[in-house]
């Protein structure tokens, strides 16, 4: 299912015998430092919204622990006609949280909203391929593609919404967007902005009821702060900083509440440039930016070592990764060559390069609550100072940088992270035809070559081909920087160890969260 500026989260059941049956009851609260925008599935592109959007929802099918992808509300499908036709056979008695049926109805709805011209989701690309949408019975859905297209079921992992509730409904401006209701594993509770969003299990929930009773997710902007709620034991888990997982969980105390878990993050952090913007139009500028800042000084200085240097918008743990993509060497006299072949020289004396009587200047632009991109920017900004770049840093609140700055494309140059697909298909974030408000190419890129090949791996099955497209694709998009691409780093997550029944596996921790439980002696919290 797409992209999330920066989690989804997904479920898988696990049978227990009736002696090790786990408790139902108690709480699980966890913190971020965004509100949520929306609650409306096919808008949700941040990672608050796109969390608890996970824990409400259902896409016809989901990626299991081994990151395979199984059934959620299709029980099972075929593929037809070399891959250009899906049916999908949908669960039977699901309901929705108001009590109504679930039904092909909901799936027709919920592709017309995707492909509307009027609704600005960033999803429409996948659902834009499919030629027609047919439903068999009301269980059953006929999809047909216009051209093979590979991504095609795992697009489906698009949580799916009630028809019987949005009909009609201008999905901007909808109650829905704060009062949803969904098929998943937990009921909507209620939304206090800026503080929290509290859900509560679903007892009819089809896989079976989730064992914690009550999910919290609170709001808190400063990492420090959250991590003071973390020790005091009023949030339960948190993605920690490096220096909080190095250094500050170093304690008896620790150590005797809470459990530790790291792992490759699937996602990486960027600075991007606005491609509208004359400064950044010349590729040698922004290669020259790139052979200026050292990433393996951000890598050791802000993430004390744990992650790994980007080299274009696929991962190391990708099959789609390009290995022969080798990160630029940092060479300040090569940046400042290329500096200088583009029109840049320091004529005035004042220690910044200038064109046409205009110094070299730009404001980086991120987020509040986040220092480890504080801290890159502030290194960016030392660096490109040496070769005669002028920056400042600008940090601005979660809700506000997006809303008024990133999706209204009032920016120089942005710090930002992606959270990735696990299919490499990456069409919404690169393609031309994807820069219109609410879409994921709001820098504005642009590149045919790129564009046919972003074309030709959405049309491709066979996996050694399809590798072949995106190795190139990576290779001309390091080539041409049209992002900084800055690092991958690893995920560190702290849990307190009153939580049973959490297994590590390559998809991340949160697959099998209705799997969760509490014994009754430690559950602690009561509902507010």
């Amino acid at each position: 299912m797409g992209f999330f500026l920066l989690s989804a989260v997904f479920f898988l059941n696990t049978a227990f015998s009736d002696e090790d049956r786990p408790d139902f009851g108690g709480m699980f609260v966890t913190a971020g430092i965004g509100d949520a925008r929306t609650l409306v599935p096919i808008l949700a592109s941040d990672s608050a919204s796109g969390e608890i959007v996970g824990m409400i929802f259902n896409g016809l099918v989901k990626y299991d622990k081994d990151i395979k992808l199984t059934g959620d509300l299709a029980s099972s499908w075929e593929i037809q006609n070399d891959g250009l036709t899906i049916i999908f056979h949908l669960r039977k008695n699901v309901k929705w949280h108001d009590g109504l049926p679930f039904t092909a109805e909901d799936v027709k709805f919920t592709y017309e909203k995707l492909i509307d011209p009027n609704v600005p989701t960033p999803y429409s690309g996948d659902f834009k391929k499919i030629k027609s949408l047919e439903i068999i019975d009301s269980h059953t859905v006929k999809v047909t593609y216009i051209e093979p297209f590979s991504p095609g079921l795992s697009s489906w992992g698009m949580a799916v919404m009630p028809k019987h509730l949005l009909a009609g409904e201008n999905l901007l401006l909808t109650k829905f967007s704060r009062h949803p209701i969904g098929t998943g594993p937990y009921n909507f509770k209620r939304w206090k902005t800026g503080q929290r969003i509290d859900l509560v299990s679903n007892h009819e929930y089809f896989e079976h009821r989730p064992y914690i009773d009550r999910y919290i997710y609170k709001i808190i902007p400063d990492i420090s702060t959250m991590f003071l709620e973390l020790q005091t034991k009023t949030i339960d888990s948190m993605g920690l900083s490096p220096l909080q997982y190095k250094r500050l969980t170093d304690t008896p105390h620790f150590k005797k509440n809470y459990n530790k878990y790291k792992y490759p993050s699937f996602g990486y952090t960027y600075m991007a440039y606005n491609h509208e913007n004359e400064l950044f139009k010349d590729i040698r500028v922004r290669q020259a930016i790139n052979y200026a800042v050292d990433k393996q000084e951000i890598i050791d200085g802000v993430l004390l070592g744990y992650g790994k240097i980007c080299t274009g918008p696929f991962i190391p743990e990708s099959w789609a990764y390009n290995e022969n993509v080798r990160p630029f060497p940092f060479d300040t006299n090569k940046a400042k060559r290329l500096l200088k072949e583009a029109g840049w020289s320091d004529t005035d004396g004042n220690g910044y390069i200038d064109k046409k009587g205009k110094d070299f200047a730009f404001t980086i632009l991120t987020n509040q609550g986040n220092d480890l991109r504080i801290k890159t920017a502030e290194i960016i900004q030392r660096r490109l100072k040496g070769v005669g770049i002028k920056v400042e840093i600008r940090v601005l609140e979660w809700a506000v940088f997006l809303n008024e700055f990133v999706n209204k494309k009032r920016f120089e140059a942005i710090i930002l992270g992606w959270g990735l697909s696990r299919d490499p298909d990456c069409y919404d974030i690169w393609h031309s035809s994807k820069t219109k408000p609410g879409e994921f190419n709001f820098i504005g890129y642009s590149n045919p070559d790129c564009d046919k090949l972003l074309e030709e791996g959405r049309r491709t099955f066979d996996i050694e081909k399809r590798k072949e497209i995106y190795h190139r694709i990576q290779e001309i998009l390091y080539e041409e920087q049209p992002y900084l691409f800055l690092y991958v780093p690893d995920a560190l997550v702290s849990m307190s160890n009153r939580f049973k029944g959490i297994k590590p596996e390559p998809i991340g921790l949160g697959y099998n969260f209705i799997d969760w439980y509490v014994p009754k002696a430690e559950q602690r919290y009561k509902s507010k």
